[in-house]
């Protein structure tokens, strides 16, 4: 430990640390600029001057090291002397636009300013004035503003991976921008308006909406992704102004995805639903409550009466909340229904699902940074959860082997040290030759079922590399994301992956696309388990089950099943055939006004309280922000009237905090489930045929994963946000199809067919294509990872 003073108090510290790390410890305010605790050391802005016994002259705090007997003085007159000399100079071409700047109120250069600045300049020279730029649909520039402290280039080099900003010239004439002009294409990008210390970068869309006094801040948990992202909603006259981020070291460290930051302004779209509906005669009415819940209570008991609750379907949203998850599932349970399911992106159920004690992870989030070796098996590392792609990118910065499956070659930021881009077939193929390989390496011995499977599988050299780098590691990790959880062989996937997790010390890892899909499980919103994971006694139907035997009645909650489900075709067919059907919804579609019989208003997480359940089981509850828009409520009292109107016994619950507290209650009585062991009986890739075609990898987009995040305009026209409407294809199978002169291609799935937009990517497997699901384009379009038909447009 090292000895020194500041202040005249003592301390002892770290060898290493800088003397701003130790006052920041300590509660001693030293005034900076350009340091960050979460980036490099920069010592550019040089208003960290301090004066030390070690030195004639001030040296900055953020770039001096602690020494053995050091004496700090962070407030002598030689040290303010400093820090006013170097506020002088960075006021020299700042503008004096407070007034009008949205960061007024909380900008860093107006608090010190303050109380380092000088009441009249002596500057008489004109200022500089610096071109703003366009940097896309979410972030606002002011460039005259900015002071050059470079923690906007320094995040995106250091955190986001992608050097897009940077600094052209030097001196005065020294400028922060993309160099050529274009849009921002990080779905982190909207950190660097917290980061910076100006007024240089604001928030495009809140920009001249409000002052930050004017706000009231509330804390909440972002629903958008299963990370559980601790995010604070700025609120002003019951609307949500903009969106910041919640420190959170275990969590989200100081970040949010632009995903979290900008899809409360969706909250305000055209499409809300405000007041109960009724379809009468084929003609849509507003009805009031008490109308419409009769209404929906006696179409249900109707349908349970006369053909028993098997006849009736419940789909819900992995976004819902646990306490409306739990309910649902309840209330489906009370009508002697089992056909509940909120996995509406799976599309193979051959196995009982995931085991719940593998759903959530088995180390902390903040571990994933400490493995050794990590294989990553259908993930978009940056889109699927931009956060938890951040902390992929640390690992290997601290010497993570890092490995990849997929059916696209994902531009990732971090360095990947094998690679299989295949097909779907690929795929399993590239899991089996891994576990193949470590048979081989270990000399292992298994169950005769695995040995007949793997028996005539033949490892490839990037397979045996993997096997090699995963037994040699101590603390590898394997992840299945969302694209294997659409793979039409998603159990064997899993089995292969719990294979090498036998033969290997490896932990196996679940990423779900639904933000709160380990809440979903838990909750007990499937059709084979109830809340804890209990098995119930008769199995219900999955969601592709219940479209396929063509229900009498279904009763959805915060879904649209043609953008939700992964088969929206099959979806939208059933719902249209189906005699009642039932919308909870905060929205209403075009589709929704069609195959609905009731919509009912439901509340936004931002306007209603709740719990959300992360990937490491962390339960984290909120209040609501708001009131709800219009007439509508929260979802969990609507499922309790409807419970007490079809007198379902043990629904009388007076909040939130009740129904969570009951899950909690039966969980405890049920204690720990049996877990249930699954093996394929073939691996599906013994009779691969020649089929013509292409196989479509349909991944749901960043932008487009529920809702509200789809009726959020600035992310709909970011890069991402149109990139989602073009379809992908590799340079050989455009010469194959003679595409080489289109302008548009025609897909035909299933006897349907859309015209989109496309460009040549071969990041994409040869023999597929990547066209996205969750879009209007391809709303009637079948599953991913079957065959599809493409010729011209033209």
């Amino acid at each position: 430990m090292v000895h020194i003073e500041i202040d005249g108090i003592k301390f002892n510290v770290e060898p290493g640390k800088m003397v701003i790390q130790v006052a920041d410890e300590a509660g001693i305010y030293i005034p900076r600029f350009c340091y960050h605790k979460k980036l490099s050391v920069a010592a550019n802005c040089r208003m960290c001057l301090i004066e030390t016994d070690k030195s004639p002259k001030p040296v900055p705090a953020c770039a001096t090291p602690v020494i053995e007997g050091m004496k700090v003085f962070t407030s002598s007159a030689k040290a303010i002397a400093a820090q006013k000399g170097v506020m002088e100079f960075l006021l020299i071409n700042h503008p004096l636009d407070c007034p009008i700047c949205d960061q007024g109120g909380e900008c860093e250069l107006q608090d010190l300013a303050m109380g380092y600045g000088n009441d009249i300049s002596r500057f008489t020279e004109g200022k500089r004035v610096v071109r703003d730029k366009d940097i896309g649909p979410l972030i606002q520039t002011e460039l005259t503003r900015c002071i050059h402290c470079t923690r906007c280039i320094r995040f995106g080099e250091e955190i986001a991976g992608l050097k897009e900003l940077g600094a052209t010239d030097r001196g005065e004439l020294m400028e922060i921008g993309t160099y050529i002009d274009y849009s921002l294409t990080s779905e982190v990008s909207g950190n660097v308006i917290d980061l910076c210390p100006v007024g240089a970068l604001t928030d495009k869309p809140y920009r001249f909406k409000a002052r930050a006094w004017e706000m009231t801040g509330h804390p909440a948990i972002s629903p958008h992704d299963s990370m559980g992202t601790n995010i604070e909603l700025h609120i002003l006259r019951n609307q949500v102004m903009r969106v910041v981020p919640r420190e959170d070291e275990t969590i989200n460290e100081t970040w949010i995805a632009d995903r979290d930051r900008y899809g409360c302004l969706g909250l305000t779209h055209e499409d809300r639903l405000k007041q109960p509906m009724v379809k009468q005669n084929g003609v849509w009415q507003e009805v009031d409550w008490e109308e419409a819940l009769g209404a929906v209570a006696h179409g249900l008991r109707s349908i349970v009466e006369k053909n028993g609750g098997a006849q009736l379907g419940g789909l819900i949203s992995p976004y819902a909340t646990t306490e409306e998850l739990y309910l649902f599932q309840k209330l489906l349970r009370g009508l002697h229904s089992n056909n509940i399911d909120s996995r509406l992106y799976q599309q193979s159920f051959h196995n009982l699902g995931t085991p719940l004690e593998d759903l959530v992870f088995k180390h902390s989030i903040e571990e994933i940074e400490n493995s050794d070796s990590i294989l990553l098996v259908g993930v978009n590392p940056h889109k699927d959860h931009p956060l938890l792609g951040l902390r992929f990118r640390k690992a290997a910065h601290h010497g993570a082997k890092i490995a990849i499956i997929n059916p696209v070659d994902y531009l990732v930021r971090f360095p990947v040290a094998e690679k299989i881009i295949t097909d779907s077939y690929g795929m399993i193929h590239g899991l089996a030759g891994i576990a193949k390989s470590l048979i081989e390496l270990k000399s292992e011995t298994l169950e005769n079922s695995w040995i007949v499977l793997l028996d005539n599988i033949e490892p490839l050299s990037s397979e045996r590399a993997i096997a090699k780098q995963l037994a040699g590691s101590s603390n590898a990790r394997i992840f299945l994301g969302k694209i294997a959880e659409g793979h039409p062989n998603f159990p064997t996937l899993q089995a292969l992956s719990y294979l090498i997790g036998q033969l290997t010390s490896v932990q196996i890892g679940f990423i779900p696309s639904g933000g709160n899909a380990v809440g979903a499980a838990i909750a007990g919103a499937l059709p084979h388990q109830g809340p804890g994971g209990n098995f119930v006694p008769v199995k219900g139907l999955n969601w592709q089950s219940m479209f396929e035997k063509r229900l009498l009645g279904y009763l959805l909650l915060g879904i649209e099943p043609e953008f939700d489900c992964i088969n929206p075709r099959l979806a939208q067919k059933a719902l249209q055939d189906a005699s009642f059907v039932v919308s909870l919804t905060a929205f209403r579609s075009k589709s929704m006004l069609e195959y609905s019989d009731i919509l009912l208003p439901i509340s936004n997480f931002t306007e209603t309280s709740g719990t959300l359940i992360n990937l490491e089981g962390h339960w984290q509850s909120f209040t609501a922000a708001t009131h709800s828009s219009g007439d509508a409520r929260p979802g969990w009292k609507v499922l309790r009237v409807l419970g007490n109107l079809l007198q379902i016994p043990e629904f009388e619950y007076f909040s939130s905090e009740e129904v969570c507290n009951a899950l909690k209650d039966e969980i405890k009585k049920i204690g720990k489930t049996k877990r249930v062991t699954w093996y394929p009986k073939s691996l599906g890739i013994e009779n691969k045929e020649d089929k013509i075609g292409l196989t479509r990898i349909a991944e749901l987009p960043i932008y487009r994963v529920n809702s509200l995040i789809r009726r959020s305009h600035p992310l709909q026209q970011s890069p991402d946000g149109q990139a989602a409407h073009i379809a992908y294809l590799n340079s050989i199978d455009i010469n194959k199809l003679g595409l080489q002169n289109a302008k548009y291609i025609e897909v035909s799935q299933e006897g349907n067919k859309t015209k989109l937009p496309f460009e040549i990517s071969d990041l994409v497997a040869e023999g597929c294509i990547q066209l996205a699901t969750g879009i209007e384009e391809t709303a009637f379009l079948g599953a991913p990872f079957t065959y599809v038909q493409v010729a011209s447009g033209e």
